[in-house]
């Protein structure tokens, strides 16, 4: 079930983001008077799930969810319509049109995606606001992943600045260690303060960390289940100091004692007040005890912002400006061999895996932004078949006074249709490849 409300929200989420941006090619060339022969959401190679034409135009569905297009007329794209071509220049084609104007048909797309995501964010801090745990809250520090502890950091550490940047949000410090290539992690430990330096080299490494760290919380029964622990006469709020006669004082020791081990017995010390009882459960055929445990926001205080309309205007802006930059610098990071950041691109299993297994709107939406950043920004990129390739050929017109030649304009687009089908081939074996590897 979790597979599928995932596949679901990614399926939702990519047919919004497709047909926005290829409306926004729609509209412009419809402004500026130029044919659209054809609106699809996914390839219709072959066939078509479903299709209607309305005036010039034939809408439909494919059956290839690898995508959508617009077809425009007298443009040399995907469709590879050679005949058309062949034929004297028609008023309302895309090719008789000036080069400024041809240039906004182009990035019509990639406006919508990017405006659309500034639009997504500032609903969502309207409508949910924001939350978070300040890192500088987190009583017990941080429990860190393997490859932290080999930079020199210890589970209870408090982070407290990145090269001297004090540290708001905890869930940013992974992302920003790599994305800005931090130097030194500036520490509380045990009340003494020290700065520890990130290796050059780990950055290959840390990028392949999936959950780099989490708060520390005492392991303290936020919700009982049915299971051995509530039949043993555990409550909520009780707090788990001892298993097997071994002292744990916090939750991922407690975890680490027990092994999640299945249809074991266990003699656990609990905490109650000031009183301190023993009790023998046994673990499910999964391994658990029948409790979940308390949460960050649960014990530390959080931070809660709300935002008036107007004050989530600018909000939403800045947030989505924030992503983007981000976004470019984590694009930068695959052209520097040594980062490996290759081995990390994923295709649409990895994509789909960052949505949440249950169906959260707030989580949604905030994917969906994401997603509309990350569509902008590759089809804006300089190469032929992408929206970006278009560009670059009218910018190389405008600036010259010289047009591209259509044979070369057919080649170039061969050569990026060859090029995006060998990256998105490379993506998903990426993900195939993780998941044997998993």
């Amino acid at each position: 079930m979790d597979v599928l409300i995932r596949i679901a929200q990614l399926l939702l989420s990519l047919s919004i983001l497709i047909i926005l941006h290829e409306m926004g090619h729609f509209l412009i060339a419809r402004l500026f008077k130029v044919r659209v022969e054809k609106f699809y959401l996914f390839f219709d190679a072959g066939f078509s799930l479903f299709k209607k034409k309305i005036g010039d135009t034939e809408y439909g569905i494919g059956w290839l969810p690898l995508g959508g297009y617009v077809k425009i007329s007298g443009m040399i794209d995907e469709s590879m319509d050679k005949e058309q071509m062949k034929q004297p220049p028609k008023p309302y084609e895309f090719r008789s049109k000036p080069a400024w104007q041809r240039l906004l048909i182009m990035l019509g797309g990639v406006l919508v995606n990017f405006i659309l995501a500034l639009f997504i964010y500032t609903i969502v801090l309207f409508v949910w606001g924001e939350s978070y745990v300040p890192a500088d809250r987190l009583d017990y520090g941080l429990r860190f992943e393997d490859t932290f502890h080999e930079m020199g950091l210890r589970d209870g550490d408090h982070i407290l600045a990145l090269d001297g940047v004090t540290v708001e949000k905890w869930r940013t410090i992974h992302h920003d260690i790599v994305v800005n290539n931090t130097q030194v992690i500036s520490v509380k430990r045990d009340g003494e303060y020290m700065d520890i330096k990130v290796p050059a080299e780990m950055t290959a490494s840390l990028l392949k960390v999936e959950y780099a760290m989490e708060p520390i919380v005492p392991c303290e029964i936020s919700k009982l289940v049915d299971g051995s622990l509530k039949d043993a006469g555990g409550q909520e709020g009780d707090r788990i100091i001892s298993v097997n006669g071994t002292s744990v004082d916090y939750y991922y020791q407690f975890v680490a004692a027990t092994n999640r081990e299945k249809n074991a017995g266990f003699d656990l010390g609990i905490l109650r007040g000031r009183d301190t009882l023993n009790m023998q459960v046994t673990t499910s055929a999964e391994g658990m005890f029948g409790f979940q445990n308390v949460q960050q926001f649960e014990i530390f205080e959080p931070v809660i912002i709300k935002y008036t309309f107007f004050q989530s205007i600018p909000a939403g802006i800045k947030h989505g400006v924030n992503i983007t930059k981000s976004y470019l610098k984590q694009l930068k990071m695959l052209f520097k061999p040594k980062t490996k950041a290759y081995e990390e691109l994923g295709g649409f299993i990895k994509i789909g895996s960052i949505f949440p297994p249950v169906w959260d709107w707030q989580s949604f939406w905030n994917m969906t932004a994401f997603l509309s950043i990350i569509l902008a920004v590759m089809n804006i990129l300089p190469i032929p078949a992408l929206d970006g390739g278009h560009v670059m050929f009218t910018l190389f017109e405008m600036v010259s006074g010289r047009k591209p030649g259509d044979k070369f304009l057919e080649y170039a687009q061969i050569v990026g249709m060859v090029l995006l089908l060998a990256l998105l081939l490379y993506a998903n074996l990426n993900d195939v490849i993780g998941l044997f590897n998993k």
